[in-house]
């Protein structure tokens, strides 16, 4: 019996998140504060007193989910993981979990991964949409089909599948997926295109930055979104990390990965428990639970 530890991407947050975790002892309060001065802005401000809005913006929202994981797993006493995943943003929550990064580079690259991606969004208009009902070859097939940037972006469990691209590209191809025999074609109110070729720009300036930050080796494996496989090795967990932003997320291989490797037990730590839905989906033996104060 293995467990595993899953941490969520932007999409998770809400307004008021991590008060409690704010509340719950001086360690936390200190991370909270050293927070503050890493970003320079007062981010538990915005996170416990500001509105969907406020906590919608790129910049805010992924320094925001992560610090609510991050700070969470360290309340966690008995966090011996056995392995670790994240969906997309995730991935840099659970590289802090398993310490493969410091708390201040982990949230410096998060800010830094933040900034590239609100830049690469503005410079290209696009969007993502999910895909429900169908089998993920026929999706892949049909965005090979048209003749714009989209393509398959999060592999999220059986039959829920999310599709990137230019926004032309994804309306046409919510057109052709409805006619194919889709539950639903749904356009995500997203500021862009990530995981797919649109994002190119972000890529590059983040590996610069992840390339001059220390990784140390793990205290366990990570599956990474990228190759769906475990590694502990500091240098494919940076190659890895790097292809992330333009590379589809393998959420669906990831956790399939895992339970051939052992793992009967799933705790999704950050806002949230959408996760924890999608391990059932994929694998309904497993057993889930959401980390709590």
């Amino acid at each position: 019996m293995k467990t595993a530890y899953v941490f969520p991407g932007q999409g998770a947050q809400f307004s008021g998140m991590g008060k409690d975790l704010y509340e719950s002892n001086e360690n936390t309060q200190s991370l909270f504060h050293e927070a503050n001065k890493i970003l320079g802005f007062d981010i538990t401000d915005v996170m416990f007193n500001g509105s969907k809005d406020d906590l919608k913006q790129t910049k805010v929202t992924q320094p925001a989910v992560f610090l609510h994981s991050v700070i969470l797993a360290s309340t966690i006493e008995s966090f011996h993981p056995d392995m670790v995943t994240g969906h997309s943003l995730g991935e840099l929550s659970a590289l802090v979990a398993n310490k493969t990064l410091s708390f201040e580079d982990g949230l410096n690259l998060v800010y830094q991964r933040a900034l590239a991606m609100q830049k690469a969004c503005e410079m290209n208009p696009s969007t993502m949409a999910a895909i429900l009902g169908l089998e993920d070859s026929v999706v892949e097939e049909a965005c090979l089909s048209i003749n714009e940037i989209v393509v398959a972006a999060n592999f999220n469990c059986p039959g829920q599948l999310v599709i990137s691209g230019s926004n032309v590209g994804i309306e046409k191809a919510c057109e052709l997926l409805k006619e194919k025999g889709a539950k639903r074609a749904l356009p995500l109110p997203v500021g862009g295109a990530f995981h797919s070729p649109l994002m190119e720009p972000a890529r590059a300036e983040l590996q610069k930055a992840i390339e001059a930050t220390h990784f140390s080796n793990p205290i366990c494996p990570i599956y990474q979104n990228f190759t769906a496989k475990a590694t502990s090795n500091p240098d494919e967990i940076k190659s890895n990390l790097i292809s992330q932003l333009t590379a589809p997320v393998r959420w669906t291989q990831s956790v399939q990965a895992m339970v051939a490797d052992g793992a009967t037990n799933f705790i999704e730590v950050g806002p949230g428990k959408v996760l924890s839905g999608l391990v059932k989906k994929i694998h309904r033996e497993a057993e889930v639970a959401q980390a709590t104060v």
